[in-house]
């Protein structure tokens, strides 16, 4: 069976998944570590999800999945306070991805880090099912904010970080933008707040793989100098490669300074696929079976 076979009785288990309520697993497929390398591996894993569940729904934007995995991957399997089996205990780390459309690779990583079966991914874009094209916080565990509308995350993680200095407590907000969506002029209002209350438990993490829909960032609407943006907003800016997991859990294990901090994390849409790689064509298309098979064969090395 190749990786997108649509066999009727595969399309009768999504179809029965779809409807059952996500919970999560007595013992997810990969732990907690520290260990760069484990996280390396975890986030090839993760890859080979993305790929065959896109591939499956035949909808999904694998481009910016692809880039976004090990970030991804360093803050679940390395860095958040969170518990799959407790998902809303209430000392937990907050964590918002903004670049809601990114879904396939969030569920991925939610799904080997133990908050629902694996096997439910399958279900991606199925009709009714849970897991839709954007986050929905009602009906997927571990999942704080609707996303999807470009410019709402970071708003929202905000108000979780101002929440939790005004409640007395320690937990982390951790919010993932897409460097398109920083074109949305919500975004600067909440650096703006962000900035003035030196929200220290607040850290953004910009996917910064220069892309957006149909065209470069640069060209559609220039963000750079992307750091000292949010410096001047009195933010602590730091850049890191999006892709090296050790220098990743470096920088979010540890706690900033006296100010919020924005990671711009230089990455590559479509990351370990050779035809995809850093390709704007990929921000939103399907591959076909040979071009899927191909991925996966390139992922598995």
């Amino acid at each position: 069976m190749t990786a997108i076979s649509r066999t009727s009785a595969l399309q009768k288990a999504s179809a029965s998944l779809a409807h059952m309520p996500l919970a999560a697993v007595a013992r997810p497929t990969f732990g907690r570590t520290a260990d760069p390398g484990e996280l390396a591996e975890i986030a090839r894993a993760v890859r080979l999800k993305i790929v065959r569940t896109i591939a499956l729904a035949g909808l999904g934007h694998v481009g910016g999945d692809l880039s976004v995995t090990d970030i991804l991957t360093t803050l679940y399997f390395g860095v958040l306070d969170i518990d799959p089996a407790h998902p809303e205990k209430p000392d937990r780390d907050r964590f918002i991805l903004s670049k809601g459309h990114c879904a396939a690779a969030f569920y991925s990583v939610l799904s080997l880090r133990g908050f629902f079966d694996p096997d439910a991914v399958d279900t991606f874009m199925e009709p009714l099912a849970a897991l839709n094209g954007h986050p929905n916080r009602r009906k997927i565990p571990g999942v704080e904010a609707n996303t999807g509308p470009l410019g709402h995350g970071l708003p929202i993680g905000v108000g979780a970080a101002a929440g939790a200095r005004l409640a007395g407590k320690a937990w982390r907000t951790f919010v993932v933008l897409g460097d398109g969506e920083l074109q949305e002029g919500s975004n600067w209002e909440a650096a703006m707040t962000a900035g003035h209350r030196g929200l220290a438990n607040l850290t953004v993490i910009v996917d910064r793989n220069r892309f957006q829909q149909g065209a470069g960032t640069e060209t559609t609407n220039r963000l750079e100098p992307l750091g000292d943006k949010f410096r001047s907003f009195g933010w602590e800016a730091i850049d890191v490669d999006g892709h090296d997991t050790a220098a990743l859990f470096a920088i979010l294990a540890a706690h900033g300074t006296d100010k919020p901090r924005a990671v711009i994390a230089k990455t590559y849409k479509g990351r370990g696929v050779s035809f995809m790689e850093d390709k704007v064509d990929w921000h939103h298309k399907v591959p076909n079976a040979e071009q899927v098979q191909i991925a996966l064969e390139e992922l598995s090395k």
